[in-house]
Order: C-alpha cells, then sequence, then structure tokens
C-alpha cells in the first residue's frame, strides 16, 4: 500500500502553507522536529496552531526564530547545508533540486551568474526549513505520488524590496514555466517562490482531484487572512494499493468547430483550457460545409470543471456553442521516477498495468530546461534519460526502489 498526495492550490501555495497542510492532515509536529534536527540549523522553533481562514479552520506552522544568520546565504552555502546534514538521502537530493529551481529563476530574473545568486527571501532559517520540512513530511508520511490542482497565483501589485511589482513576481512567473497558473480573488499574491519550487519538484501531473479515496484531508494556512477568503492550502492523502491495474472513470468531453479562429491563438486557448483544468485538449483538422476546412477543439474534464472548460472555449475563440459528451477512459497507473542524467534530474513517467512497468516516457519539460542550460538537443537529452532509466533503478518521493524489468 503507498500513499497519493494531491495539493489543492485554489489559493495559491507557500512554504508555510505546505507545512501546515501535513501537520493538519496527520504528519506529527513532534516528528517534523526530531527529523529537521539532524539539519544542522539551530536557533528557532516550530510551533503549529489552529487558526480561522474565512469559515475554514487550518493549522498554521510558524518558524519562530530566535537567532537568525548574519548574512543571506549564497546558493553554494544552502547546497553545502543540505549535503552536510544528516537529513535522508532521497530528501537531500529533493532539497538541492528544489533550491536549484530557485537560484536559476533568480539567476535569470536579476541577471547574475548562479554561482552568485544571494537567496534574500530563501536563504533563512524559516524558508529553508519550510523547504526541507515539507521534504521530509512526505516521506515521513510515505508518500510516493504527488499531484497538484492548476495553482492560483493571485491579482494586483505586491511591494518588495525592488519596488512595487506585478503578481504574479518575476521569480514566480519564471518557476511557472509548464506549470498551469491562473489568476483569481483578492488583489495579493498567493503563490511563493519557494511554494512553486517545491511543486515543480515534487509533483508528478497538475490535474484536477484524481479518483481516490481520502484517508485524510489536511488544511494549512497562509500568513494573509483576506476578508471573505479562505487563504488555505487544502491536501488530500489516500491510499493506492499496489499492483492495481488501469483505473477507469466517467469525464466529459467538450468539443467544438472551428473555422475562423487565427491559428497563431491556438497555443494561448490551449494553456487556458489546461488552466481551467481540462484533463486533456486536442485539435483536428476537418472538412466542414461547403468544402470548408476547420478544426474540432476538444477537450476532456472532470464533471466538476466542465463549465469552467466550456466558458473558456466560448471566450477565447470564436465558436458559439459547444458540446458535451460524458465518456469513459481507461488510465494506465502512473508514477514519476527521477534518473540522474550527466546533465541533471529527469522525471521519467512511468505506465504500469498490473503491477508491471510497461513504458517509461522523459519528462517533456524538464528535457527542454536541461537542453536550455546545457545547449544540447531536446533530442539527446531525453534519449539519455531513457538509457539512464533502463540502466538504473528508481526511486519513488519516498526513498523505496522500484521494481521495473528491463526493456
Amino acid at each position: 500500500m503507498t500513499m497519493h498526495l494531491h495539493f489543492d492550490c485554489f489559493s495559491g501555495i507557500s512554504g508555510d502553507m505546505m507545512l501546515g497542510a501535513l501537520v493538519d492532515g496527520g504528519l506529527p509536529v513532534k516528528d517534523l522536529r526530531r527529523g529537521l534536527a539532524s539539519l544542522g540549523i539551530t536557533g528557532y522553533e516550530i510551533r503549529a496552531k489552529k487558526v480561522m481562514r474565512n469559515v475554514i479552520q487550518a493549522t498554521k506552522v510558524d518558524v519562530v526564530i530566535h537567532r537568525s544568520m548574519k548574512h543571506p546565504l549564497t546558493f553554494r552555502q544552502i547546497l553545502r547545508l543540505i549535503e552536510g546534514s544528516r537529513l535522508p538521502a532521497r530528501v537531500k537530493e529533493l532539497g538541492r533540486e528544489v533550491f536549484t529551481h530557485i537560484a536559476e529563476a533568480e539567476s535569470v530574473v536579476h541577471g547574475v551568474p548562479v554561482e552568485q545568486v544571494h537567496f534574500h527571501e530563501v536563504g533563512v532559517v524559516d524558508s529553508l526549513v519550510d523547504v526541507m520540512g515539507t521534504l521530509l513530511g512526505c516521506q515521513l508520511l510515505g508518500v510516493s505520488r504527488v499531484t497538484a490542482s492548476p495553482v492560483n497565483v493571485g491579482t494586483g501589485f505586491e511591494q518588495s524590496a525592488h519596488g512595487t511589482l506585478p503578481v504574479p513576481g518575476p521569480a514566480v512567473a519564471r518557476l511557472a514555466q509548464g506549470v498551469p497558473i491562473y489568476s483569481e480573488g483578492p488583489r495579493r499574491e498567493f503563490t511563493t517562490p519557494t511554494g512553486i519550487a517545491v511543486l515543480r519538484t515534487l509533483v508528478e501531473e497538475f490535474r484536477a482531484l484524481p479518483p481516490m479515496s481520502p484517508t485524510a484531508v489536511g488544511y494549512g494556512a497562509g500568513e494573509a487572512d483576506p476578508y471573505g477568503w479562505p487563504n488555505v492550502l487544502r491536501l488530500f492523502l489516500g491510499e493506492v494499493r499496489d499492483g492495481a491495474g488501469a483505473d477507469t472513470e466517467s469525464v466529459f468531453e467538450i468539443e467544438t468547430n472551428l473555422d475562423d479562429l487565427n491559428p497563431q491563438v491556438y497555443e494561448t486557448v490551449m494553456e487556458r483550457l489546461f488552466a481551467a483544468g481540462a484533463l486533456d485538449v486536442t485539435l483536428a483538422p476537418v472538412v466542414m460545409k461547403r468544402g470548408r476546412p476547420g478544426t474540432v477543439l476538444t477537450a476532456l474534464a472532470n464533471k466538476d470543471r466542465t463549465r469552467q472548460v466550456a466558458d473558456v472555449m466560448l471566450r477565447e475563440t470564436t465558436a458559439l456553442g459547444v458540446r458535451y459528451r460524458e465518456v469513459a477512459r481507461e488510465v494506465l497507473p502512473r508514477t514519476f521516477q527521477r534518473v540522474s542524467t550527466k546533465y541533471g534530474p529527469v522525471r521519467m513517467k512511468v505506465a504500469s498495468r498490473n503491477g508491471v512497468p510497461i513504458r517509461a516516457v522523459p519528462e517533456y519539460a524538464d528535457c527542454r530546461a536541461l537542453a536550455e542550460r546545457s545547449g544540447k538537443p531536446v533530442r539527446e537529452i531525453m534519449e539519455e534519460a531513457i538509457v539512464t532509466y533502463h540502466r538504473k533503478p528508481a526511486r519513488s518521493p519516498s526513498g523505496k526502489r522500484s521494481q521495473r524489468k528491463r526493456a
């Protein structure tokens, strides 16, 4: 029996919200304190309390600093701190990946080499505790698969040390590449660089809540408490039976015909459909009446997201109507397993049937990011990932070795 964790990011995500949701969902605070002691950082205390955000009771985890560090930490100092800790190897590996994502984003935003990045927000003790505590918490809860909803980044503007900035801020916007995001609610920032960097590292698939039988539901509170808005992160924790076959589920197909839409907008339409909760989006050429060429735009969505998906179709295209159809689909159980290539880590999407892995595909977004960093062709990165996957046993997020047959 393994555990599936789903983050519901309707009010964004941050480090304290993640820790709060994990504790609210059953992670003992004493186990969290004991595990983080091996990080080797002193001068702080972890406190958890119940708070109300709108009408929802949630857990707020605070990192109370008694003795702060004298200077911001550099990227290299953070990596050395993580590597020198007594945390589990898998937690350290994921921690390095989170801070690498943040350092690369800050490097691009501020135009400095990664080695010269100083973490004015992330280098302090509380953010280290948030990141490493979340990763450790997932391992302590036995989590083997992580999914998340599209992420609400907030609206309006924010005040920072660099002046007034639009929401999402530059670092979050950079880290959100490849992640479905949207903007809703009060005029404030809901998603932090720490939160979205952890999502990029842990999440295997961004989607609406998948079929599952939750064993726990947790709510983690953010610092802000805007009037009339539940500023919380919700998580669902459920058991997944090992060796299960394909899942059959009922979804809705939302479809429309287009013959007068500029093809240049297709990319934006697809992005916004995914952000609205679409499970899949396709475009297919057809011949319409009087021999006119056209395109069929089709999206799949769970029942509770059909209205939002249809609204995007009607708002973002020239369609005058949409068609609905309930369909059944059979989905092979999928997990993500990270492999360490010579270019960097790549997530492999592994499909199984009756508990036996039958197909593994490199995650394109990871390969593209490594290609941009190394200057190598994306094709070469993908080939290297496939070879590495078949050469070495991969590990699940819980740190357990996965059994698979060689192709």
